[in-house]
């Protein structure tokens, strides 16, 4: 499972899912700012067109009263405790009664200071209150000469403010909505759009693990331009890979062949020589061609150990060392249990030299039964997390021989190593398997088994088709 935050799909939609929440939500407020101003500005201009109806409609009567009838044609101005109301009254020494809408009634409405809201240019204050049951309005308000004779009355209308406040939520809740509505419909499309632009990659990337599954031997097809110079990287790292590793078996088959003869003639000669001189050679020889045979091995596996060429299906190959192993061993009954689909990163002579040793040693001991399991492992490498990527197979190959006490059992691994001399064999084959398992970075060892005698369990490394 790859972390969220190594996943380059997540961080670009992360990226494009704020940035758009981000630049909507800024978006939605300089709107919601610049509609309010608007909406503001509207109402007071209604304002103050209504104050200076109200003016045109009021006038002085017989008697120094004030007299006029506006017609507003707003029915709020008629209703009482509406908020919308309009006050005329008179000034200073202008002692006449004061004109009010139906809306107001008996009440009044306060005035605040000139310090507080001085006129502006115009001659106009506008000024927010509560009135007396509690709504908030605002207030526009003027002072008009009415005659020749300096009489003067103070203006004033005045407009429920939840009118401004309900047509700003209701444009709000609606800019909101399609907002987020537009928001989501982009990150939809966003997401597609990544997902098909980073289409290549998930497609370089499968093709990649056919490789590693041994299914393909190069990245194939057709790739965008910026992801076409990797693909061929890769393809020519390959076949740089490919060739180091023909290479490293060319000179290693030239090493064993130009080695071969010369051991051989070693070999024939000794027969010649009397058979305590022909004793010894023998031996060297033998040991001169055990180890050459080891270190070109080595040298071969560490050639080709980290390959993704390198790929040996399980259940073949075992089968076929155990058909072999009966035919040799009639005598002993054979059992082979692989789970489905594992496969070897390893080259398959390699494989056949490790589980073929440990057979023949089984086989050289058992009384009756042979019992041979293969499955997956899990092998932690030194130093930690070294092979994190990669999948391991163990094979374990019990006996009902007599077995091996613990303490024998570090010395069965030694090279040459023989505890029963009366079995035919070198004492090569354990460590060699040792040996291999460590060059695969595997791991091997003996222990006691269910079935009676000796249990050998090898770790070797398997071909992963982990996605990760």
């Amino acid at each position: 499972m790859i972390p969220v935050s190594r996943s380059l799909t997540v961080r670009v939609l992360l990226m494009a899912t704020l940035w758009s929440a981000v630049s909507l939500i800024t978006i939605a407020l300089v709107i919601s700012a610049f509609y309010r101003q608007g909406v503001e500005r509207g109402f007071n201009n209604l304002l103050r067109a209504q104050l200076y109806n109200v003016i045109n409609s009021v006038s002085i009567g017989d008697g120094d009263s004030l007299q006029g009838s506006p017609e507003l044609g707003d029915l709020r101005f008629s209703q009482p405790e509406t908020g919308w109301y309009w006050l005329v009254e008179p000034l200073g020494n202008f002692a006449a009664a004061p004109l009010a809408s139906t809306s107001l009634g008996m009440a009044e409405l306060a005035v605040p200071s000139l310090e507080q809201f001085p006129f502006d240019e115009h001659y106009e204050r506008f000024y927010p209150m509560v009135d007396a049951v509690g709504n908030k309005i605002l207030v526009a308000e003027t002072e008009v000469v009415l005659d020749g004779g300096d009489r003067a009355a103070r203006f004033r209308v005045s407009g429920n403010l939840d009118v401004v406040e309900e047509e700003i939520g209701f444009f709000s809740t609606r800019l909101y909505v399609g907002l987020a509505l537009f928001g989501f419909g982009g990150l939809v499309v966003n997401g597609l759009a990544i997902l098909i632009g980073l289409k290549p990659l998930d497609r370089a990337r499968r093709a990649l693990e056919k490789i590693r599954g041994g299914e393909a031997e190069r990245i194939e097809g057709d790739y965008p331009r910026e992801i076409q110079p990797l693909a061929n990287e890769i393809n020519a790292l390959i076949e740089s890979n490919r060739r180091i590793v023909e290479r490293a078996r060319m000179q290693v088959g030239n090493l064993a062949h130009s080695l071969k003869t010369p051991i051989a003639v070693l070999l024939n000669e000794a027969r010649n020589l009397d058979k305590a001189q022909a004793d010894v050679v023998s031996s060297q020889a033998e040991a001169m061609q055990a180890q050459v045979t080891s270190y070109l091995n080595r040298a071969r596996i560490a050639a080709q150990r980290d390959s993704v060429l390198a790929r040996c299906e399980a259940e073949p190959v075992l089968e076929r060392l155990v058909r072999v192993m009966r035919r040799l061993n009639p005598q002993i009954d054979f059992t082979l249990d692989v789970a489905p689909g594992l496969a070897f990163a390893m080259e398959q002579q390699d494989v056949e030299e490790t589980v073929g040793n440990l057979l023949e040693n089984a086989a050289r001991f058992a009384k009756a039964r042979v019992a041979i399991v293969a499955g997956t492992a899990i092998h932690e490498l030194e130093p930690a997390g070294e092979g994190a990527r990669r999948g391991w197979i163990e094979v374990t190959v019990e006996d009902d021989g007599p077995g091996l006490a613990p303490e024998e059992i570090g010395e069965a691994l030694k090279r040459g190593k023989r505890l029963d001399e009366s079995k035919p064999g070198t004492g090569l084959g354990l460590s060699i398997v040792k040996e291999i398992s460590s060059e695969y970075q595997g791991a091997f060892g003996l222990s006691g088994a269910t079935i009676g005698g000796l249990k050998a369990a090898l770790v070797l490394p398997s071909v992963t088709r982990d996605t990760a």
